[in-house]
């Protein structure tokens, strides 16, 4: 046996020349020390290097060949064909059938798309497949259901139910209203409710940036906190501008918060951006507080309409579109990116971090708490309903119409 300074000057070769040596290389030159060592060479080498035994010996027989036979061009080959150790298809050819077994049952899409998926975890297939006498690991499975075409996919809203006829048509008018009103350097807005947060020191998917080992912690159970409740923003997003208003309600989400929030919109940044005002038109979906059948959202707009003195375009878009919406995917998302693994502390931390968004496209936004009590359960009646100056348009006027205001 060598001393142990000889086995440190070959491990220290070893490391400076393994990065730029192929699996033949590395061998052959393993097998030259240990010939140059002499007796013992081969242990000291393994010890070194830690290559088996057997490698270093393979190369020591590929050293003598070629000192044998120096006339024979060298391979460009690694291994000798057939080398190495077998895939496990090979060694095990009914792996493959009996992974397949086990994510048949669950496999989704059509049998013969080029694109199939599974929902069980590689790891739990690996589990049952070791059970089954195929010993594999998950990253074995993960490799294998890839070559099958099998890949991890989240659900994907795409069904939207029976389809409306006008659907497309409907859309067709919307764009083009909103393309005249911009021309006509008008006002187009777009309204919606996003979805309700809880306020306190409560989970927020996502993750920032925090001392290694130190997260922010927070509640286990998501029951409402008694004195924080929740919060409803109502967004306004001005298309044309790129600007963004959030009104943060503390109370119900009805047809007054959604026209007080667009009136508040107005006096805090519509009527600085379009100081040539004659008219307003107003995009919202079809349901919620904003909805086109809602009476009560009707009469709240006669009200905005006579306070501003405009006459009020609306549009809606048609049943189960809402994701086509503008605010959705131009305000709303940036908004829930901005705050993701933040917890809503507070009113006020929820008014900062809706203030703060901002995108390299130029976002603009800003949001203030609504605190005020808006009540629920208002009947609208027939004759309240004939004081709003309605006129329906010819193409769907349920879904697109025109509140004048009140003559003075």
């Amino acid at each position: 046996m060598r001393d142990q300074q000889t086995i440190d000057r070959i491990r220290q070769k070893f490391l400076l020349l393994s990065p730029v040596m192929d699996e033949r290389m590395r061998r052959q030159w393993a097998a030259s020390e240990a010939a140059a060592l002499g007796w013992g060479g081969v242990s000291a080498t393994v010890e070194a290097t830690g290559l088996a035994r057997n490698t270093i010996k393979a190369g020591m027989r590929e050293l003598r060949y070629r000192s044998t036979h120096p006339e024979e061009p060298i391979s460009d080959r690694v291994r000798q064909p057939g080398g190495g150790r077998k895939r496990l298809r090979d060694t095990d050819p009914e792996l493959l059938t009996a992974l397949e077994a086990l994510v048949d049952p669950v496999t989704r899409g059509h049998p013969e798309s080029a694109l199939r998926w599974t929902c069980k975890s590689t790891a739990k297939l690996a589990e049952a497949l070791t059970r089954q006498q195929h010993p594999v690991t998950d990253r074995t499975v993960a490799r294998l259901l890839k070559e099958a075409g099998y890949s991890l996919q989240a659900n994907r809203k795409t069904r939207e139910g029976h389809q409306h006829p006008d659907r497309n048509a409907q859309f067709e008018f919307l764009n083009h209203q909103a393309l005249t009103f911009q021309r006509q350097q008008q006002p187009v807005i777009s309204v919606d409710t996003k979805k309700k947060e809880l306020v306190g020191d409560f989970h927020n998917a996502g993750r920032e940036w925090q001392p290694k080992g130190i997260p922010e912690k927070v509640r286990v159970h998501d029951f409402v906190d008694p004195q924080l409740g929740k919060v409803t923003p109502y967004g306004i997003y001005d298309l044309a501008s790129n600007e963004g208003w959030v009104s943060v309600g503390i109370s119900h989400d009805t047809a007054h918060f959604a026209v007080a929030s667009i009136r508040r919109w107005w006096q805090e940044m519509g009527v600085a951006r379009f100081p040539t005002v004659r008219k307003l038109m107003i995009t919202a979906d079809g349901g919620g507080s904003n909805g086109s059948r809602s009476r009560l959202w009707k009469v709240a707009l006669q009200d905005l309409a006579n306070d501003l003195e405009l006459p009020l375009h609306i549009c809606h878009f048609p049943p189960g579109t809402s994701k086509w919406n503008k605010i959705e995917h131009r305000l709303f998302c940036f908004i829930t990116k901005n705050w993701r693994g933040r917890p809503l502390t507070s009113y006020q931390a929820v008014v900062e971090l809706i203030s703060s968004t901002t995108t390299l496209s130029g976002l603009f936004v800003r949001a203030a708490l609504d605190d005020t009590e808006y009540e629920t359960g208002i009947k609208v009646s027939d004759h309240d309903l004939e004081q709003v100056r309605l006129t329906p348009n010819r193409f769907h006027g349920e879904w697109n119409y025109l509140i004048r205001p009140h003559q003075k």
